[in-house]
């Protein structure tokens, strides 16, 4: 057991992970090609940032907070922003493709970056999900406004076709008119009574999601060269529409919808933090490109904070300007954006923002298939993927097998899955490798391991040994003050309410009592050891955005990471390179 335990505990150093990718590339092993600017790398977060968050998912964050949605995206940014520091630090001094993974494999060992790697494939692989998804939703739109209608049965996915049908059957039997009734379940009601049936079974599936994804799969395929030409260009086309959304919009605000700014009160704000989140996933995909980067230790960092800036002026300013054209409970539908401007009687830029919502949507896909095969890629090399993972295509110089697995695992899910259940996985996931990332700095401050100290981005140190203590202790004053009613929900662990057991309401409780507790620990070993206090907040705020997605979203999390310690066990444990090595837990 002892000797298990050694074993999974076995860590590449920041010296060894260098060692062996300065190895590979004097042996022609490492035949990736280092082309990626400064302005590629922005081009690559922007177009991984804005995407179906602010297409499509910020529509349903502002309808269930109203225009207080746009403080989530501040504090969102904040702790994005803590992470992001974290990662710049780590690209800095470990400029490799595998972002979280080869992060964590220098900080934990092997089981938590296997842990994590496993993860990321879980966030890369339902995030572009999502995407391919949103992308069917404004593609088919588009279509149908040009007279080119697609059947509705093969735009979505069976399980909300099943579920519209059921939903406007019973509000037909009600006697509510059809016409009343929204246009997406009047949508999802008319794709279950046209689909076609085989033995019984209607055949419902999202055909367009299945075409993009192959698409982009065979861009990613040929090299990153064409990667980098399309992303661009495509982050050029989406900011100009935009902007002028932005600038168009802002004639069309009416101040009184911005009242009352936060109408369901805190708990609705929060109701968005799983849509909100969504939106800022993308910047640690830049990460992914560092064995591309002409001057990754400069480039990398500069990259994923302007990233994080820019994404965060536009966002703010996009949920006040829906908000202030439309009345927010209107808002929860798919395409939010080219929805406002018909409702305002522009349908000329509606269909505008229809095609900029085509074009943004590709570049997300573009940009999470480009990173994925790359994480693969770096798991791969250590021995914790098969050897093919790793194989790197000849003429084209991407690596060849991961990228055409990763088409085959976003295309056929794709077909099938809800954008819901998508998003909520997708952030959790997210979310768990920022929060190692944050953990992994203070790891590697308290070893003192860096060999590029000075020469890379490093955390500004602030120590947060007497100034965490006082911002919790402020942050518990103004929610005692301004949110009594959820500390006392909290603290009611016994009897019923609002309709929900007592069981069921302790059990939804207990993420909040694990953030509370991780909490009180941090601010233990950070006033014993003077920890640094940027990694620490970034723990902090995005574990407790964790429980912000409720207990079945973490239960889904928790067998999925099950399932990848079994797969570790069963192949990575006994064919890591380490363990054929020999090496011990701490390699130099």
């Amino acid at each position: 057991m002892r000797h298990i335990l050694h074993n999974i505990r076995r860590r590449k150093s920041v010296v060894a992970v260098l060692a062996s990718i300065s190895a590979e590339e004097a042996t022609g092993g490492n035949e990736l090609i280092r082309t990626l600017r400064l302005r590629d790398l922005l081009a690559f977060g922007v177009a991984a940032i804005i995407g179906a968050g602010i297409f499509s998912t910020i529509g349903n964050a502002s309808a269930a907070g109203g225009p207080g949605v746009s403080l989530l995206f501040i504090f969102t940014a904040v702790a994005c922003g803590f992470s992001a520091l974290c990662y710049a630090q780590f690209a800095s001094t470990i400029p490799v493709a595998g972002s979280a993974y080869t992060y964590a494999y220098a900080s934990f060992g092997e089981l938590v970056a296997w842990i994590i790697g496993w993860d990321l494939l879980m966030e890369y692989a339902i995030g572009n999900i999502a995407v391919a998804i949103s992308w069917s939703d404004y593609f088919t739109a588009l279509l149908d406004g040009v007279g080119l209608p697609v059947p509705a049965y093969l735009t979505m996915d069976y399980l909300s076709a099943s579920r519209g049908y059921t939903e406007v059957t019973a509000l037909l039997a009600g006697g509510q008119p059809l016409t009343d009734i929204p246009a997406a379940a009047r949508m999802a009601y008319e794709a279950w009574q046209t689909a076609p049936a085989l033995a019984g079974v209607k055949l419902i599936a999202d055909i367009p999601a299945l075409g993009i994804t192959a698409l982009i799969t065979y861009l990613v395929y040929v090299g990153v060269k064409e990667s980098k030409r399309a992303a661009n260009l495509l982050v050029l086309l989406k900011l100009i529409v935009i902007l002028l959304v932005i600038a168009v919009g802002a004639f069309y605000v009416q101040p009184a919808n911005w009242h009352p700014f936060a109408p369901n009160g805190l708990s609705g704000i929060l109701k968005g933090v799983s849509a909100v989140f969504f939106a800022y996933i993308g910047f640690d995909a830049i990460s992914t490109t560092a064995e591309e980067c002409r001057n990754p230790k400069r480039d990398l960092p500069l990259a994923m904070v302007l990233t994080l800036v820019v994404c965060t002026i536009l966002y703010v300013l996009l949920a006040l300007v829906l908000t202030g054209m439309v009345p927010y409970h209107e808002l929860a539908v798919g395409d939010p954006l080219a929805f406002v401007f018909a409702r305002v009687n522009m349908p000329a830029m509606a269909g505008m923002i229809a095609v900029s919502a085509v074009v943004a949507m590709a570049s997300v896909l573009l940009v999470f298939q480009y990173g994925q095969p790359r994480i693969w890629m770096s798991m791969s090399r250590d021995g914790l993927l098969p050897r093919a993972f790793s194989r790197i295509h000849p003429k084209h110089k991407t690596p060849s097998f991961a990228t055409v697995v990763t088409g085959f695992v976003v295309a056929v899910p794709a077909l099938f899955m809800n954008l819901t259940e998508v998003t909520d996985l997708t952030s959790i996931g997210t979310l768990f490798a920022f929060v190692l990332v944050c953990g992994g700095i203070l790891l590697q401050d308290s070893k003192q391991e860096s060999p590029v100290a000075g020469k890379g981005f490093r955390v500004p140190y602030i120590n947060g040994k007497y100034v965490l203590p006082l911002l919790l202790l402020l942050l518990l004053v103004l929610l005692q003050t301004f949110y009594p009613v959820g500390i006392a929900g909290f603290l009611n662990l016994t009897g019923e309410a609002g309709g929900v057991s007592s069981r069921e309401g302790w059990t939804h409780k207990l993420p909040l009592a694990g953030f509370i507790l991780v909490t009180l620990v941090m601010t233990v070993l950070t006033y014993r050891h003077r920890l640094s206090l940027i990694p620490v907040l970034g723990l902090l705020t995005n574990l407790y955005l964790m429980t912000e997605l409720g207990i079945t979203n973490w239960s889904r999390f928790l067998i999925w990471l099950v399932l990848g310690i079994l797969v570790y066990g069963c192949y990575g444990y006994r064919n890591s390179k380490l363990a054929q090595s020999g090496s011990n837990v701490n390699e130099a």
